[in-house]
């Protein structure tokens, strides 16, 4: 029994030494919910440090999606070079796990160049799943293992597992001997806490997080879809219901699915637009919790975004 204690501490020793001596290529990573300005504060991010951007929205890598996914306009495409965008039909759906791979391929590229990859995006799934990858430790039952965790004892294991993985002790409850005992399972077999493997094959990258928050983010989501409508989503959405169909499931996307209201069931432009900002709006706050939870942006400064982002960027750089 002594043994299995023993081999716990040299396991969690080894962690944090090969977390010590870690040195790894850095991506940087913008991130912040629609319309907090995010294009613009690349373009000139990317400008300062001669970089590209790797564009991560869910609906920017679609071709002939432009108005109504705020895509960077050809000219802005012409300063600076932008990845991810444009690579499929509106007809070929690309789930999360395919545009892991498709992006991963293309930032590798960047780093075998020598270059710092940028990311910039709302889509909080599929930023992850660049930078964490996907949740699933594939540790087995292990019933031996088990039978040993089950006879120290529930007060033992819970101070073991705090050692360990703390992180962990924080989500569970202290009389939860089940995962209390699959935390320790796990980190005596992988040799790293539970709570850093809720993804899958995380990238051998460090990673700068950014995040834009406003306060004025309404009165902009307002003005954004306003500008959506006067420069042409329904015409841009009767062209892909002419190309694609108007079943096509894109078209539930906000933005084109009001607008394909206007076009097939006579809703007022006004209308159209007072639901988009509405639904936008709630779409936004979505996106805020989930940076809130499932990552640890630096909020840069909004008085001086760009200036904040190069004092960041210039000092992970070191």
């Amino acid at each position: 029994m002594q043994n299995l204690i023993t081999l716990i501490y040299e396991s969690i020793f080894s962690y944090q030494k090969s977390n010590m001596l870690s040195s790894k290529p850095l991506v940087i990573v913008l991130l912040g919910p629609t319309a907090s300005g995010k294009t613009k504060l690349a373009i000139d991010i990317a400008k300062y440090f001669q970089i590209n951007i790797h564009n991560v929205d869910s609906r920017q890598l679609y071709r002939y999606m432009d108005i109504g996914t705020a895509k960077p306009t050809r000219e802005q495409q012409k300063q600076i070079k932008h990845f991810l965008i444009d690579l499929e039909e509106p007809s070929n759906k690309v789930n999360a796990r395919q545009f892991q791979e498709i992006a991963t391929k293309s930032i590798n590229q960047e780093l075998n160049k020598k270059t710092t990859p940028f990311l910039v995006g709302g889509s909080g799934l599929y930023i992850n799943s660049i930078i964490k990858g996907f949740f699933a430790p594939d540790v087995p039952p292990q019933k031996s293992l088990r039978s040993q965790f089950e006879e120290l004892g529930q007060e033992k294991c819970w101070e073991l597992l705090k050692i360990c993985d703390p992180v962990l002790t924080k989500k569970i409850n202290y009389a939860d001997q089940v995962r209390t005992i699959r935390g320790l399972e796990v980190f005596y077999v992988t040799g790293k806490p539970m709570s850093s493997q809720k993804f899958q094959n995380p990238p051998p990258w460090r990673v700068l997080e950014l995040g834009i928050e406003r306060t004025d983010l309404k009165e902009r989501i307002l003005k954004r879809t306003k500008d959506m409508f006067m420069l042409g989503i329904i015409e841009e959405t009767k062209n892909i219901i002419n190309q694609y169909g108007e079943k096509l499931p894109l078209l539930e996307t906000i933005g084109y699915k009001e607008a394909k209201k206007v076009i097939k069931e006579n809703l007022k432009i006004e209308e159209a637009i007072e639901i988009t900002t509405t639904k936008t709006i709630q779409f936004a706050k979505r996106q805020k919790t989930w940076f809130r939870n499932k990552n640890s942006p630096i909020w840069l400064n909004n008085k001086n975004l760009l200036k904040d982002a190069i004092i960041r960027i210039e000092y992970a750089l070191r």
